[in-house]
């Protein structure tokens, strides 16, 4: 094999050409088998001719029937990807082909496409190693643990536009991971500062002010005190340029980090108008709305504990409760049909049918939901009690158990599926597995609700 680098069209061996021609006919008529093996036999020659490779996926796609986020179980795991990168230290040139044929199978697996990415650096195809991160993200944009390693590889390779567009996709899963959030600022703004470079004839670069401005606060952990005379200050800019994005988006920004709720939802819904429809930032208003609204209830529950003989003060907060559940419906169900394949949206449609006792209804959005691995764990519980709440106990049952057995360490996590799935274990009847159950957590935490009153009692019987 000659010299690996990534090559155009153009510079394709002669001897390839006609396979190369080939494979693309065989795509274009709807034949993605036989490319495949035009494509491949291409790649074993020449590597780093990343065209033939992006073919290749999509023909594996096109074979396979893959969808965007109906990835394998493997996505969760390493599936023998680990062994792969293994291999790919030792010779990552053989390593290519190998892992080439396990894509064949699944074209959007995590785990080979996580070892073609570290092949592929072994070799210096950087091209190809980011395409082989963008597979992943492009397949199964939920899998954020590896939407996170592609930004990185973004940010190493100076590409912030690309890495902010990453960090957004990956709020937009998951709107409480804090590094997505400052990564899509930081990157953003570096962005913004590239963008807005220019050169006064002499070589010197001027800086856009207010992106090197949105940078520095981006740096900095600011006291109360100081985000509240940093929203003071981006209140003056906004009256003077209402429309200017950045100023709206770090505003929004402020005021979420003094948790004034209903602020921080005006100015991320305005934020989104300006941004002509960025889906995260949408998210972002909807999720201040929501806190805004448990707030209340909570000042509301704080009231009427202090005062449990308010029946009039006890009654406004039942009422408020039912009102809130009633509304929450109605949002959660039009986020849903806005975005019908966000999985986090999907929990929260499920949560709000069951908390108003729609169980049925709940259980098919809460098993789309389960496609996030970052809530996954909370959406089997929520899965479990639904079942539950229907008299299903076995499936039941099996959803405690698939959440208990995808925890390792022993953290309040785990505690919680442990116990709940003892609870259940009682209510069937099957009396030693419950206490097997209850006996995992008190080995490590004695004072965990009543469980040394149950595993005692259990000696004692």
């Amino acid at each position: 094999m000659s010299e690996i680098r990534e090559i155009t069209e153009a510079e394709l061996r002669e001897d390839l050409k006609e396979h190369w021609k080939n494979a693309k006919s065989s795509v274009e008529r709807n034949n993605p088998g036989y490319a495949i093996k035009f494509l491949q036999a291409i790649l074993k020659e020449q590597p780093g001719f990343l065209m033939a490779r992006k073919l290749l996926r999509q023909a594996e796609i096109n074979e396979t029937g893959a969808t965007v986020g109906a990835a394998k179980k493997s996505l969760f795991g390493g599936g023998g990807g680990g062994a792969m990168v293994r291999k790919a230290k030792k010779d990552p040139a053989a390593a290519l082909i190998e892992i080439e044929k396990e894509l064949t199978k699944d074209p959007f697996n995590a785990g080979f496409n996580d070892a073609l990415h570290e092949a592929a650096l072994l070799l210096n195809l950087l091209d190809t190693a980011a395409f082989a991160l963008e597979t992943v993200h492009k397949g199964n944009p939920e899998n954020t643990k590896m939407s996170h390693k592609l930004a990185q590889f973004y940010i190493a390779r100076d590409m912030n536009a690309e890495a902010s567009k990453i960090y957004r996709d990956i709020v937009k899963f998951d709107p409480a991971d804090g590094d997505a959030v400052k990564g899509e600022k930081d990157t953003s703004a570096k962005a913004s500062m590239k963008r807005n470079q220019s050169s006064d004839g002499g070589g010197i670069i001027k800086l856009s002010e207010e992106a090197a401005e949105l940078e520095m606060a981006s740096r900095t952990a600011l006291t109360k005190d100081q985000l509240q005379e940093k929203a003071t200050n981006l209140v003056a800019q906004y009256h003077a340029d209402q429309n200017n994005l950045i100023v709206v988006k770090d505003l929004a920004s402020t005021y979420e980090q003094l948790e004034e709720w209903q602020s921080a939802e005006q100015f991320y819904r305005w934020a989104f108008q300006l941004s002509n429809g960025d889906a995260a930032l949408q998210t972002k208003a909807d999720g201040m709305k929501d806190k805004a609204a448990s707030s209340s209830i909570s000042d509301l529950e704080a009231r009427a504990a202090a005062e449990p003989d308010n029946v009039e003060l006890q009654n406004q907060l039942q009422e408020v409760r039912q009102a809130r559940v009633s509304e929450r419906l109605v949002e959660t169900q039009a986020r849903v049909d806005s975005n019908p394949t966000d999985p986090k949206l999907r929990y929260d449609l499920g949560l709000a049918l069951y908390d108003s006792g729609q169980y049925s209804e709940a259980i098919p959005h809460l098993q789309q939901a389960t496609r996030n691995p970052h809530i996954r764990t909370k959406v089997l519980i929520l899965l479990g009690r639904t079942f539950d709440a229907k008299n299903m106990t076995d499936i039941a049952i099996k959803q405690f158990s698939d959440a208990n057995s995808e925890l390792v360490a022993m953290d309040n996590t785990k505690k919680e599926v442990l116990y709940e799935l003892g609870l259940i274990y009682t209510k069937a009847n099957r009396n030693e597995e419950a206490i097997d159950a209850f006996k995992q957590i008190y080995e490590v935490d004695y004072g965990y609700r009543d469980v040394a009153a149950r595993v005692e009692g259990s000696y004692q019987n």
